[in-house]
C-alpha cells in the first residue's frame, strides 16, 4: 500500500486497562496494540502490517485519496446511525391521567387514586391522536403512561379508536402499547386489548418482599396482584402480551441475581436493568433511595452475569440496556433508543402529549414538570408538527446534543454511539449545557461501552455469539417507566 495515496479517515482511539481501542466515524471498531496504536494515530501507515492495513481501510479508518467513493459510503454509514431521529417521531406518548394507587418512593411524578383533576379533556386527547399523524415516520408506537392508564381506560378505548379510524385512510403500522401496574386489568378490558392487538408493560422489581417495599399500595398486595394481571393478560391475549420493567433502588443492590431469577420464574424473556432516575419528585428521595454509580456499576455486572448464566442453562434472557450497547457496537442499524440519539431523540424521535395540555419532548420532560420545572415544554396540544420541532425550546435541545459541536463528545471514541442527554443534563443541573463529562448519564455510558467493548474482546465464542442476537433492534427498548 502506497502510503503517500493513502489518507487518515476521522477516529477516536481509547484505552480500556491494559487495551487500545479504536473507533471510526463509521461506528467500526479495532482493538490494537500500544505501538500499532501510536503509528496510525502518527500517520504512519505504511509500517503496520498489511493484514492490519486492510482492516483500517474495510473499517473507514484509512482511505486511498482517488477513490471517492470511499467517502460516499462513511457518509451513508453515519446517515444510517441517525436514520431514527431524521425520519420523524415514532413514539408517541399519551399520559392520560396521574391517577395512581401506588406511593413508590422512586416516583417521578405525583400520585393519587382519587386525583380527577390531573386528567386531559377529550379534546385534547382527540386532538392529539389526530395529531400523531403529521409524523412522517412509517410505523408509529402510541403508548399510554401516568400514573396508571386503565384507571381512565375510557380514555385509553376513545384514544385507540380514534387513531385506528384516522390510520383507516393514513395507512401506518401502529402499535399500542398500555403502562400500567395491571391491577385494574380484567376481562373486559382484555377482550377489547385483544381485538385491537394493544400490547402491556409492568413493572417487577425484584421477588415480592422487594417489589412491595419498592412499590406499596395500602393492602401491602402490589406484588401479588400484578403478578395476576400478568397471568390474566397472558392467558386472555398470549404469552407475549406483556413485558416488564425493574428500577434498581438502594434496597436492589444486594440482591441481583434473585431480581433476575424472578424475571426468570416468572416467565419473561427480557429484563430491563434500569439505574434509578433523578426526576420530578424522584429526585426529592435520592438521600433515601440513591446510590453512587459505581455501586450500580456493581450490581448491573451481577445482574448480568446471572443472566448470562441462565442463557448457559437454555434459558433465553436477553438484557435490554446490554441490548441497546450492543446494537450501537455491532449494528448497522440503529434501534433508536432516544437518549443516545445525536442530535437528540427527544422531540425528534418521540413526542409526549400530557394531561395538562401541552407537548413534551419525552417523558422524562413532562416528570420535571411536576416538580414544577416546565421550561422543556414545546408547545400546547395542537399546534403544528412543524411549530414545535421550530420551538425555542426544541432548537436548544438540538444544540446540546451534536457530538460534532461538543468538546467531551468531539474527542470521545464513543461519539459514533453516544449523545449527550440535555433532559437528564436539565433534571441534574437544572440547565442544558453542562459538559456532558460531568453529567452521570456520560460517566454510566463511558462505563457501560468500556464494559461491553471489553467483553466482546475477551468473550467466548458462544458469548459473542449472543451478544450478536441481543443487537438486533427489539421492540421493547422503547418503552419506559410503568406507572
Amino acid at each position: 500500500m502506497n502510503a503517500y495515496a493513502v489518507e487518515r479517515l476521522p477516529f477516536q482511539i481509547r484505552q480500556i486497562e491494559d487495551d487500545w481501542l479504536a473507533v471510526s466515524s463509521a461506528g467500526d471498531h479495532l482493538f490494537l496494540s500500544a505501538e500499532h496504536a501510536r503509528l496510525l494515530s502518527e500517520g504512519r501507515v505504511s509500517e503496520l502490517p498489511l493484514l492490519l492495513q486492510a482492516d483500517l481501510k474495510a473499517g473507514h479508518f484509512i482511505a486511498n485519496r482517488d477513490r471517492p467513493g470511499t467517502r460516499r459510503l462513511l457518509a451513508s454509514r453515519r446517515a444510517a446511525r441517525r436514520e431514527t431521529v431524521s425520519a420523524g417521531p415514532s413514539l408517541h406518548i399519551f399520559v392520560p391521567t396521574l391517577q395512581c394507587a401506588h406511593s413508590c418512593q422512586y416516583c417521578q411524578v405525583s400520585r393519587s387514586l382519587s386525583d380527577t383533576k390531573h386528567t386531559i379533556s377529550q379534546d385534547a386527547l382527540i386532538t392529539a391522536c389526530d395529531g400523531i399523524f403529521e409524523s412522517q415516520a412509517k410505523a408509529l408506537t402510541v403508548e399510554f403512561q401516568g400514573g396508571d392508564p386503565l384507571l381512565r381506560f375510557d380514555l385509553v378505548k376513545l384514544a385507540i379508536l380514534r387513531i385506528q379510524e384516522r390510520n383507516r385512510t393514513a395507512g401506518r403500522q401502529i402499535r399500542f402499547v398500555i403502562a400500567s401496574t395491571l391491577h385494574q386489568l380484567d376481562a373486559e378490558m382484555c377482550d377489547f386489548l385483544q381485538k385491537h392487538d394493544v400490547f402491556l408493560s409492568t413493572s417487577i422489581d425484584g421477588p415480592a418482599s422487594l417489589h412491595n417495599r419498592n412499590r406499596p399500595i395500602p393492602g401491602k398486595n402490589s406484588y401479588e396482584r400484578t403478578v395476576a394481571g400478568i397471568e390474566l393478560a397472558r392467558n386472555r391475549l398470549g404469552p407475549h402480551a406483556v413485558s416488564a420493567l425493574m428500577t434498581t433502588t438502594k434496597a436492589s443492590l444486594a440482591h441481583p441475581e434473585a431480581i433476575v431469577d424472578e424475571y426468570v420464574r416468572l416467565g419473561f424473556s427480557e429484563i430491563f436493568i434500569r439505574p434509578l432516575s433523578s426526576y420530578g419528585f424522584a429526585k426529592r428521595n435520592q438521600l433515601l433511595l440513591g446510590y453512587r454509580p459505581g455501586q450500580f456499576y456493581e450490581f448491573y455486572e451481577r445482574a448480568l452475569s446471572r443472566v448470562l448464566h441462565w442463557n448457559q442453562q437454555g434459558v433465553e434472557l436477553r438484557e435490554v440496556y446490554a441490548s441497546i450497547i450492543l446494537n450501537k457496537i455491532l449494528s448497522p442499524f440503529d434501534a433508536g433508543y432516544v437518549d443516545l440519539q445525536s442530535p437528540t431523540g427527544a422531540g425528534q424521535s418521540v413526542l409526549v402529549y400530557n394531561y395538562d395540555g401541552y407537548v413534551y419532548p419525552s417523558d422524562e420532560a413532562r416528570m420535571l414538570a411536576e416538580s414544577g420545572d416546565a421550561s422543556l415544554r414545546l408547545g400546547k396540544i395542537g399546534a403544528s408538527f412543524l411549530a414545535l420541532q421550530r420551538s425555542a425550546v426544541q432548537q436548544r435541545l438540538i444544540a446540546a446534543s451534536m457530538v460534532d459541536d461538543i468538546e467531551d463528545c468531539r474527542n470521545c471514541a464513543y461519539q459514533a454511539f453516544c449523545a449527550p442527554n440535555p433532559v437528564d443534563a436539565q433534571a441534574q443541573f437544572s440547565r442544558m449545557d453542562v459538559p456532558a463529562v460531568d453529567t452521570e448519564h456520560c460517566q454510566r455510558h463511558q462505563w457501560l461501552f468500556d464494559y461491553f467493548f471489553s467483553a466482546l474482546k475477551d468473550g467466548e465464542p458462544d458469548r459473542i455469539d449472543l451478544f450478536h442476537s441481543w443487537a438486533r433492534p427489539a421492540a421493547s427498548e422503547e418503552l419506559q417507566c410503568a406507572g
